[in-house]
């Protein structure tokens, strides 16, 4: 579904992203971890077409996304959910699900999706008229992830879902990635919480200073003892 080849990415003159290629199978979650710094989120943001590749491909259901806006991205089928969240504060949390579905033109269609998310999340809900910004941290996490889901996606970036976030929350996100997986979302996950990430995900890249050093099976890598030393404890 989603191939990286040879991906460079650079700030300027600091190159952030060396040779990274990445792969996702359609049905999957695949995880990439690695130490703050490590360049992690510099890719999601290339997926997104928020920064464009020094050298390398990226490829969705092999169309080229290299030389795309981010607008298109989203139209292939692309949803990215940030770090931070980012919900927009001053608006309600239904204006920022029915903002989620900015690309879409089928109202029914829209109305059916607020539904269903409201059923994934029913605190959202109970808060539907609510300023997005008087939310807890748990439930602005839960927000981002509706508001990224009403656009339809086959494709989900998830930037650490479970930062900031009380470890009965954490448990909780990461239960709802688990249950959109099996509903046939696909996700690219980044994750500070490795021992979570390695234990909800099929595969996983680790990243060390922009390179990938390591890739495989979630599990299996999860018991190399390298990985485990530097990232699991």
């Amino acid at each position: 579904m989603l191939e990286l080849s040879g991906v460079t990415l650079a700030y300027g003159p600091v190159t952030a992203v060396r040779d990274a290629s990445i792969r996702v199978e359609q049905g999957e979650i695949v995880t990439l971890i690695g130490a703050n710094g490590a360049g992690k989120t510099t890719i999601l943001r290339a997926i997104s077409s928020m920064i464009a590749p020094k050298s390398g491909t990226i490829r969705f259901e092999g169309r080229d996304l290299t030389a795309l806006s981010t607008d298109k991205t989203v139209r292939l089928g692309l949803a990215h959910c940030p770090e931070g969240r980012q919900v927009l504060a001053r608006l309600s949390v239904r204006d920022n699900l029915e903002l989620g579905a900015y690309i879409r033109k089928d109202a029914s269609g829209v109305e059916s999706d607020l539904e269903l998310v409201y059923g994934m999340f029913p605190r959202l809900k109970e808060r539907a008229s609510q300023l997005a910004g008087t939310l807890s941290g748990g439930e602005q996490q839960m927000l981002a992830i509706a508001r990224a889901l009403m656009s339809r996606p086959r494709l989900l970036l998830m930037d650490e879902p479970s930062l900031g976030l009380a470890p009965i929350i954490v448990q909780e996100i990461f239960g709802i990635i688990a249950d959109l997986n099996a509903q046939g979302v696909t996700i690219l996950l980044v994750e500070q919480n490795a021992h979570l990430a390695m234990k909800t995900a099929h595969r996983a890249y680790v990243l060390e200073a922009g390179l990938i050093v390591a890739e495989g099976d979630a599990k299996t890598l999860a018991g190399d003892e390298r990985v485990k030393k530097a990232y699991l404890g």
